[in-house]
């Protein structure tokens, strides 16, 4: 993981708490610079820019991530199903915890004039992406799945699904049951594609 200074990990912080309350729009350095009582100067040494700092939200998001996601413990018996169901409660878990994280990879439409912004949102839903083929691929391999569409549909599917029940959440400002919703989404692919 790149290393953060604490002043750093401190202004990341606080431009998740911003975000929050009021928006990824609403995120200046200077109203940012005052939420932690340094000058606007002072704020700069330590991040040349906005788009800096979102920037480095999203890498330590995506470090952050990818460890947790690897390390999930599964049961031995676990079905390829079971492990698709951990790895999503994780992350939608993940997301209700830090909404504001939501909001800096669901700001794509903001991000379309910094490239190196859009590239890393790329790469958090590429991620994503690749745990879940993985998952498929072994699943239609060893029997759990069915095979009647190939592994990268399937993900586009689930991937596709499980994006929806977040942004369902995000527009709802928050207030629906994002873990609840999202395990019922899954469920509901999983029994489509399972052989029981």
């Amino acid at each position: 993981m790149e290393k953060f200074s604490n002043r750093q990990i401190e202004i990341m912080e606080a431009a998740t708490n911003r975000i929050s309350k009021f928006g990824i729009q609403n995120l200046t350095i200077k109203t940012l610079a005052e939420d932690i009582g340094l000058s606007e100067p002072a704020l700069y040494r330590h991040f040349k820019s906005k788009n800096e700092i979102l920037l480095n939200l999203l890498e330590y998001f995506q470090t952050e991530m990818k460890s947790r996601i690897q390390s999930i413990p599964f049961e031995p018996s676990a079905t390829e199903g079971d492990k698709l169901r951990k790895i999503f409660h994780s992350q939608l878990q993940t997301f209700s915890d830090k909404p504001a994280i939501v909001s800096v990879i669901f700001a794509e439409s903001i991000f379309h004039y910094d490239d190196r912004l859009s590239k890393k949102v790329s790469e958090i839903i590429n991620m994503m992406q690749e745990f879940v083929n993985a998952n498929v691929d072994t699943g239609q391999k060893n029997g759990t799945y069915k095979k009647l569409i190939g592994a990268s549909t399937i993900t586009t599917i689930i991937v596709g699904a499980m994006r929806m029940a977040v942004l369902k959440w995000k527009l709802s400002g928050h207030k629906s049951n994002l873990v609840k919703d999202g395990k019922t989404v899954l469920n509901g692919i999983l029994k489509m594609i399972e052989n029981k």
